[in-house]
């Protein structure tokens, strides 16, 4: 389809839709864990607020900002994504921003819109106002709050990310786009089918003249599927390349590797942090990937542009966050010693495990190899039979 024709098809919309895309998650809302919060601060960009704070929150207390994509409701993106589940399993507080038809009809977040996307103005303004209030209410660390999103929400955690750097520890963009490539329809759709290239520099740029911030930046996690047609997957190189001249990483990856069957690229600091990642998801189309986690579990649920695709990135995006070492307390205790008469098999698997698990990122100066012996014989004292 041509951009000519894609602006005739959008040029009636209420306000300019970045993303139009079908309806889904409407039928969540009833069952949902999310409650709504009003009256949490100034809301110029008319959004809704929803959260949700499990019963026991890990400490330093943490928080993930969700924000969905274009068609959907902040339950119904919970329900596809997993995103409760998750936070219950882990300990950590969640608010879901939501879109209302007044503001879009398709319910996208406004993502290139000047006014929503400056700091301190509209929809970006809201989304601080939301976290301000949960940070307040909820006794977050100010140091742990994170933020993702799908899509048009992908494309507006790019802009939380550039006009409040110093709010977010991390982000995670989902088949989304990078921060100041469009200030109206024409350049929004331009980017989104186009994805033409940009010097590292002048994407860079657009995030430093957003703020006053001069670092440290946000750590970053790309994911974008190859058969994207909605948004072009050159949009994820786009991303890249803005956080690695942010973070003053050269382009080359510092690893290639493979998670869970698809490839995976990171950039680490001279202490081994990873600063930038990018996964590609080869032969998916426009959505969020799901998936078994490293932990067995599932979480979210297939769905309209939430795609079965044989890995967890709501899990590993979390992971990237530093959120999924965590044990609730009352499972510390359980685990602290085998039950009398049970096998200690269970356990012992989990053990070996952990043991043989390599680092997210392996540091320049770690040795490749490992030693058989030592690993069995950590796992043996982590089970309890070997002192």
């Amino acid at each position: 389809m041509s951009l000519a024709k894609n602006l005739d098809l959008l040029k009636h919309l209420p306000k300019v839709d970045g993303l139009r895309l079908g309806d889904f998650g409407r039928s969540a809302d009833v069952s949902s864990p999310l409650e709504e919060v009003t009256g949490f601060g100034d809301n110029p960009g008319a959004l809704r607020m929803y959260a949700f704070v499990p019963a026991q929150l890990q400490k330093p207390r943490a928080l993930v900002v969700v924000l969905h994509g274009c068609g959907q409701t902040a339950a119904g993106y919970d329900l596809g994504a997993g995103w409760s589940t998750l936070a219950q399993h882990y300990g950590f507080a969640l608010v879901m921003p939501e879109q209302q038809r007044v503001n879009n009809g398709n319910t996208c977040f406004n993502w290139f819109n000047p006014e929503d996307t400056a700091r301190d103005s509209g929809e970006a303004r809201s989304i601080r106002e939301m976290i301000a209030h949960m940070v307040k209410a909820h006794r977050i660390d100010p140091r742990r709050i994170f933020i993702t999103g799908l899509s048009a929400g992908g494309g507006m955690t790019s802009v939380m990310l550039a006009t409040y750097p110093e709010v977010f520890a991390a982000g995670a963009v989902i088949a989304g786009l990078p921060y100041g490539i469009a200030s109206n329809l024409r350049e929004a759709l331009d980017g989104m089918f186009h994805s033409p290239e940009r010097p590292e520099r002048e994407l860079g740029d657009f995030v430093r003249r957003a703020s006053d911030h001069r670092g440290p930046w946000p750590k970053m996690s790309v994911w974008h599927g190859s058969a994207d047609r909605t948004v072009n997957p050159g949009n994820a190189n786009e991303i890249v390349k803005q956080w690695l001249d942010l973070h003053d990483l050269p382009l080359a990856p510092m690893a290639e590797t493979v998670v869970d069957g698809y490839p995976r690229q990171a950039w680490w600091n001279k202490n081994g942090e990873t600063l930038v990642e990018s996964y590609t998801v080869t032969g998916m189309a426009h959505g969020t990937p799901l998936g078994l986690a490293d932990n067995d579990q599932r979480y979210g649920i297939e769905g309209a542009f939430l795609i079965e695709a044989g890995i967890s990135s709501s899990y590993h995006i979390a992971k990237f966050f530093g959120l999924t070492g965590w044990i609730p307390d009352a499972a510390k205790k359980t685990e602290a010693k085998p039950a009398p008469g049970r096998s200690p098999a269970p356990h012992l698997a989990r053990s070996i495990r952990a043991a043989v698990a390599k680092p997210a990122e392996p540091k320049p100066e770690e040795a490749r190899g490992f030693d058989l012996g030592q690993i069995i014989t950590r796992a043996l004292t982590a089970a309890g039979l070997m002192k």
